[in-house]
């Protein structure tokens, strides 16, 4: 399995190291976790560094998750990156909208491991 560098993008200190825990847990083992507090840093830290996976949160502060994988999908170099969803937000139309907008999946909190194993690991392949 190739090692890939992932970006985190949560409101929640706590909930950007659980889903790294989360990760790990499941056998993946990034080469570099970048972490966003919000929406803005998320899309910042994706234009620098280009990591392979995005993992975010649908409630972001200053540009939610659904504003962040447009902005995602416009640029070049961030077109094709694969973005997952883990959210407590769980309303069937932003599910529908991000699946419509190019996310892979999307991950209901709280999670467990096989989920994130479901959805994460075949991005690692």
């Amino acid at each position: 399995m190739m090692s890939k560098t992932v970006l985190v993008a949560d409101g929640s200190q706590v909930m950007r190291r659980v889903v790294e825990r989360a990760l790990r847990l499941a056998g993946l083992e990034p080469q570099q976790v970048f972490e966003a507090a919000d929406g803005n840093e998320a899309l910042a830290l994706a234009q620098q560094h280009h990591p392979d996976i995005v993992l975010a949160d649908v409630s972001l502060s200053g540009m939610d998750g659904l504003q962040l994988l447009r902005q995602l999908r416009e640029a070049e170099e961030t077109r094709d990156t694969p973005v997952v969803f883990i959210s407590s937000q769980a309303v069937e139309s932003q599910i529908t909208e991000a699946i419509a907008l190019g996310a892979k999946g999307y991950i209901r909190k709280p999670f467990t491991s096989d989920q994130v194993t479901d959805y994460i690991a075949p991005l690692f392949a």
